[in-house]
């Protein structure tokens, strides 16, 4: 089968077309057909080795964290899918990558694909909406009538996260570009502050709820915004930039320590509490995603498709920081948009 893999850390160069053996399905593991991937920004972190000190891999690797396809085998203990079922899902990173065109994933991290979307809406949707239904949902807690700020509300995790919270009847706040406001308004933004003309630690206050993604300054910033006994959760936690200035053994160490004391500082002065997320690779969570796709209330944005072995020229377009929604990477080709 084609795999695309990184054979060092690096540039988006590193990246290949290899023919590698078609894998097979263990205990409790399915052997997925893929037919559609994506890129996030986690991607292109771990090929330049920014992740080194969490995620280290022995390479060659192939990457991906996410997956759309057809069940074509299935191991012992599988009892939730068989033979001929779509499904959808963000394996963890110890599984096999999904810039390939099979893969053989645990059961336990998948869930049916929603009949509504196409393989390559589907395979848009499992990272950017775990880690934002984990945000939102399991650490804060988002109640109807909450006034929340979501950064960066074109991007990935952003434009899922808009919709789970107006699903969840709060009031959505969201910074972007100008060129960018009538999308995020189209998701359900009630406010839109243009990062460009507004400083939205100045026209903005006493939320109770922030979605912080991304880091540096920002990060202080939205604490300002944020009442008393508000909640942060964090989708970014600075260890690429870390791991660049310290190395991949001291960097990861010096990134928790600033994340603990930003969490004491926050609680300490004005009693907020500021929450690391990490997306759980589960599929009963992504069930619940597919109930509000199935509601009508989600639907992940695709900015643009690139074909398998175009996977090198998507992790460079997705580190412009301009992609309007995902990148999906079409592994079968007829899935590519016509």
């Amino acid at each position: 089968m084609r795999a695309v893999r990184m054979h060092a850390y690096g540039g988006p160069e590193v990246l290949q077309v290899d023919d590698v053996p078609t894998p097979t399905a263990g205990k409790g593991q399915v052997l997925v057909e893929i037919h559609a991937s994506s890129v996030n920004p986690v991607d292109w972190k771990i090929r330049s080795g920014g992740q080194r000190g969490l995620v280290r891999y022995r390479l060659p690797r192939t990457l991906g964290l996410d997956v759309s396809g057809v069940v074509v085998a299935v191991g012992p203990g599988v009892t939730r899918f068989q033979v001929g079922d779509a499904v959808y899902g963000s394996p963890n990173h110890t599984e096999d990558g999904c810039y390939a065109e099979y893969a053989a994933l645990p059961e336990a991290q998948l869930a049916a694909k929603p009949a509504q979307l196409t393989h390559l809406e589907a395979a848009a949707l499992p990272l950017v909406g775990l880690t934002a239904w984990e945000a939102l949902v399991r650490k804060a807690d988002l109640q109807p009538g909450e006034r929340v700020l979501i950064h960066a509300g074109a991007g990935g995790v952003g434009h899922v996260a808009i919709q789970i919270a107006k699903a969840r009847g709060a009031e959505v706040i969201t910074t972007c570009s100008a060129a960018n406001a009538e999308l995020v308004r189209s998701l359900g933004a009630d406010r839109v502050v243009d990062y460009r003309a507004e400083r939205f630690y100045e026209v903005l206050s006493d939320l109770d709820v922030v979605l912080e993604g991304v880091g540096g300054p920002v990060r202080d910033q939205s604490l300002a915004v944020l009442r008393r006994g508000g909640r942060m959760p964090s989708i970014v936690g600075g260890f690429p930039a870390y791991t660049k200035r310290l190395g991949p053994v001291l960097g990861p160490p010096a990134a928790l320590v600033d994340i603990a004391a930003f969490m004491v500082k926050a609680r300490l002065t004005k009693g907020v509490k500021v929450y690391q997320v990490m997306r759980p690779p589960r599929g009963d969570l992504l069930e619940a995603l597919s109930a509000l796709v199935e509601a009508g209330a989600l639907r992940p944005r695709i900015d643009r498709a690139f074909p398998l072995e175009a996977v090198a020229e998507a992790h460079r377009y997705s580190e412009t920081g301009r992609a309007r929604g995902k990148i999906v990477i079409a592994v079968r080709a007829s899935d590519q948009p016509q």
